[in-house]
């Protein structure tokens, strides 16, 4: 990883990025090499995983995607490494063909819960957002706990590295001092990979009929949709440290993550 960008280069993922050198409020930076990002992590190489496991010193992975997910993808080949512990927490919010009223299921779950909007007419581009808080509240506070943990560097992923990465990326910058013009940044970073992202997932099954269903543009992660999810946390819940102080996080858990990410 070059000290000039905070991507990460992997053979096997192609939306990797660090959570470090972002400015904060306060004047400072955050801190490199402590939270990653990244999208599905089924084709890692050998050489990948040495490069996340020995050099950057991953312990660390939060899988945010379904359970029904996992089981058709399978769950990585970092699962078999002994150094890594696996955090799996379903936020279950998302959308397409896989995933509306009308889905395919195994065993009773949506396939890939990742586009539901509707879920809040109020916000129509961003009401699915709303959806992770809604409907997992728990896995939002404990992914972002495990994002906090000082064992080892963590990363955090979905399918695509955008939606559910791009929110519980966005909770924890917030929670770090980040300013928002940098968390808007980060979040509109995936778009520079968009291409890539969605010719790796179409390369799935369990992914290509909900992309193909919709035009590419269609996936652009604009500035307005972060604003506006950050913006109704700020009028419904006075920002989102507000919601998050009313599902269970404590000043001790937000200590733990600025450590992690702040000198």
């Amino acid at each position: 990883m070059s000290e000039m960008t905070r991507w990460i280069d992997l053979e096997g993922a192609v939306n990797a990025r660090d959570l470090g050198g972002l400015p904060t409020r306060d004047g400072g930076r955050t801190r490199r090499g402590r939270i990653f990002r990244a999208d599905n992590l089924q084709g890692l190489t050998p050489a990948d995983v040495t490069l996340l496991v020995d050099e950057l010193g991953l312990r660390h992975v939060v899988d945010l995607r379904s359970h029904a997910e996992v089981s058709l993808e399978g769950p990585g080949p970092l699962t078999r490494v002994p150094a890594v512990r696996h955090h799996h927490l379903t936020l279950f919010a998302e959308g397409g063909r896989h995933t509306d009223v009308e889905a395919d299921t195994i065993d009773g779950e949506r396939v890939l819960p990742w586009a539901e909007r509707g879920l809040d007419e109020e916000l129509r581009v961003t009401g699915f957002y709303f959806g992770y808080l809604r409907e997992r509240p728990d896995s939002v506070v404990a992914a972002l706990r495990a994002m906090a943990l000082d064992d080892g560097a963590a990363l955090v992923h979905c399918a695509a590295g955008k939606d559910r990465t791009g929110v519980l990326s966005a909770l924890a910058l917030e929670i770090a001092g980040v300013t928002r013009e940098a968390i808007v940044e980060d979040y509109e970073a995936t778009g520079e990979r968009l291409e890539l992202i969605l010719k790796r997932l179409r390369g799935s099954e369990t992914y290509r009929g909900d992309l193909d269903s919709r035009p590419a543009d269609d996936h652009m992660p604009r500035a307005r949709y972060i604003e506006q999810f950050l913006g109704v946390l700020d009028d419904r819940f006075g920002g989102p440290m507000g919601w998050l102080s009313a599902n269970g996080w404590t000043p001790a858990d937000t200590a733990a993550l600025r450590s992690r990410l702040l000198d």
